[in-house]
């Protein structure tokens, strides 16, 4: 079957397909403890554990006799889960070993305060429930989570002007434990994040542009920052997109942090999502069925075979096995758009057990597998040219699932895209994580009595209620003397609280204080510098040291550069790697003298129409040891000494 992906733009009319985008918008609050104990919720990195142990979680039926989709296909992948924490952030209760303490009394009002904020219709009394995770990133196999509000909405510019997302539930929750690593027997978690408190904010889905759609997540972003009582930071927001087009399954997508990340998942997701949806009425015109799968194991055509996958796995005793799909010829590499194709979704399919991928014979002979072998399959499948196949290489339990699953997935492909939950990839893209969550994975929590919010409450907290973001970086420009798109940069930045003690606490320009915290750090970042390595503390200190005339303020980005490399883990260090103790003032009018009287003629010459030339020099030969400002001043001032004799 011909490719045709050339015939058709990749540029999509959201509403054209029937685009659908909500939000679950999943925010860390800033309270000094976790929502169901008194540890603290910093996250101290992957060093100096003091407690390690291990679980095996199971599902579990809910009160209505059943079991989730997604926690059986967590649990089928047989994993052992080994848990790490220090003492601090972590205690029996996250360990699963001690009933939840009272419930933490910062984080509701937090929470209340966001649900008043969105107009949103407060619930009369709080309920805690448990809601079943068993991919084993909570040790109880569940997640504690309220429901504080429904109702409401979001204010949010598109462009053909304002309109009002509605706002579907508000929810108070723990967050999960942090991933630190996940092979194919143990999955690894730090639970110093597991138990800080989440506000869980639901949209209603909207139809726009990439860019519209990414705009409601920023516009409530910026309002939740503006309580000042949310964390901020990589990781301390992160978006659950639900995305679905006309006619298909809710797709729901995980692990969105970042706003130019979104834009690039919706654009994929429209154009995978689409792609199915031409896959299936292509499938359906060609009257295929796959009501009566044909698996054969074909182990032994490939004994002798050159392939080094399944030659691995015949040596480690696996099993190579074949299905038949009859009619199929030419549409597992067909694709409707660039990448998207049904033979990558299945490939996806299967690497959650514990297979590298498939083969199948729109792709063969390729990969060591050889004209022979393919026609050999096709007889042992009795297949002709119309039909196609797919091969799968691993220990037979495995391949049997797998199978399995291909088959299921093959019948949603005759339908069009399918429920599902994805996860988003760094660059933009998404893969398949497991089945969509059932209605069959919440039940009361028992140790917690509900929680009566009064009325006299609310009228308490309706004063908390944050300024719009307008009015706080009007506030902020004003403040510090700062133009607004600045002002801008800084609010919406993860620096606010950090800049707002820098500038108060130094003599330094606040201009120059918020360039570089949200200009140069994020430069530095796209180099691929590690900015987490950047802490607040070390950010003060070099300012500290600028304003007391220590360093040059010239010297800051070569001193972050230096620590997000990875190369000194302090400011000092950072100073004495680069030499960029400052000089003295006698040193620097000796440096200057020997720049002007290696230039003596030039300057006699020009006059003050040199000074440029060595300023560029001055500044070279300084390396940032020394304000810029005064070296200006200072060799201004002896070339005109030099031009008056």
């Amino acid at each position: 079957m011909n490719n045709d992906s050339s015939k058709r733009s990749d540029t999509l009319d959201p509403y054209s397909i029937g685009l659908k985008v909500g939000f679950e918008i999943h925010q860390q609050l800033a309270t000094k403890s976790k929502l169901f104990c008194s540890c603290r919720t910093s996250i101290d990195g992957d060093e100096g554990y003091d407690i390690e142990f291990f679980r095996r979680l199971r599902p579990t039926h809910s009160e209505l006799g059943e079991y989730d989709p997604a926690a059986l296909f967590e649990f089928r992948k047989g994993k052992v889960m080994r848990y790490l924490a220090r003492k601090g952030t972590s205690c029996l209760v996250e360990m699963d070993e001690e009933p939840p303490h009272d419930l933490n009394r910062e984080a509701l009002e937090t929470a209340l305060i966001i649900s008043l904020a969105l107009n949103a219709d407060v619930v009369d009394e709080v309920h805690v429930m448990r809601k079943i995770v068993i991919d084993g990133s909570n040790t109880t196999g569940f997640q504690r989570t309220m429901l504080i509000a429904i109702g409401g909405l979001l204010k949010v510019r598109f462009k053909d002007g304002e309109r009002e997302v509605k706002v579907q539930s508000i929810c108070l929750e723990e967050d999960a434990a942090r991933l630190v690593d996940d092979d194919s027997h143990v999955r690894t978690y730090a639970l110093d994040r597991l138990g800080i408190p989440l506000v869980e904010i639901t949209l209603e889905p909207v139809t726009g542009t990439s860019e519209e759609i990414a705009n409601v997540a920023l516009t409530l972003g910026r309002l939740l920052r503006a309580t000042r009582r949310v964390a901020r930071g990589l990781g301390s927001i992160r978006q659950d997109v639900n995305i679905s087009i006309e006619g298909g399954g809710v797709v729901e997508v995980k692990g969105v942090q970042r706003l130019d990340q979104l834009k690039k998942v919706i654009e994929y997701e429209m154009k995978r999502q689409h792609g199915l949806k031409i896959i299936a009425e292509r499938l359906r015109c060609m009257n295929i069925s796959i009501d009566h799968p044909m698996i054969v194991d074909v182990s032994r055509l490939f004994i002798n075979t050159e392939s080094r996958v399944i030659r691995s796995v015949l040596d480690a005793r696996g099993v190579v096995k074949a299905l038949a799909l009859k009619g199929f010829a030419g549409m597992l590499a067909y694709e409707p758009y660039e990448g998207i194709r049904l033979g990558r979704e299945l490939g996806e399919l299967v690497r959650f057990y514990g297979l590298g991928g498939i083969f199948h014979s729109d792709e063969l002979p390729a990969y060591g597998i050889s004209r022979e072998e393919v026609d050999a399959v096709r007889r042992a499948l009795m297949l002709n040219s119309n039909d196609a196949f797919i091969l799968l290489a691993g220990r037979e339990e495995s391949v049997g699932s797998a199978m399995h699953a291909i088959v299921e997935r093959l019948k949603q492909a005759l339908i069009g895209v399918p429920a599902e939950t994805r996860a988003a990839t760094q660059d933009g893209r998404t893969v398949y994580s497991r089945p969509r969550p059932g209605a069959a994975r919440m039940y009361p929590e028992t140790d917690i009595p509900p929680i009566a919010i009064s009325k006299e409450m609310l009228s308490k907290l309706r004063n908390s209620i944050p300024k719009t973001w307008d009015e706080y970086v009007d506030e902020l420009s004003k403040r510090y003397g700062i133009n607004k798109v600045l002002a801008e940069k800084v609010f919406d930045s993860d620096h606010l609280d950090l800049f707002e003690r820098i500038a108060e606490s130094t003599s330094i320009q606040a201009s120059f204080i918020a360039s570089t915290l949200t200009e140069t750090i994020v430069s530095l970042e796209r180099q691929g510098l590690d900015a987490s390595r950047l802490k607040d503390e070390h950010v003060e200190d070099a300012f500290a040291r600028i304003s007391r005339g220590e360093i040059a303020k010239e010297s800051i980005a070569s001193i972050f550069e230096v620590i997000m490399q990875g190369k000194a883990d302090s400011v000092d260090k950072a100073i004495d790697m680069l030499g960029l103790r400052a000089v003295s003032d006698e040193e620097l009018s000796s440096i200057l003298d020997g720049i002007i009287g290696e230039n003596y003629n030039i300057v006699k010459e020009k006059g003050d129409r040199a000074l440029g030339m060595l300023m560029g020099i001055a500044m070279k030969r300084l390396r940032g040891r020394v304000d810029g400002s005064k070296v200006n001043i200072l060799l201004k001032s002896k070339i005109e000494e030099i031009t008056r004799k």
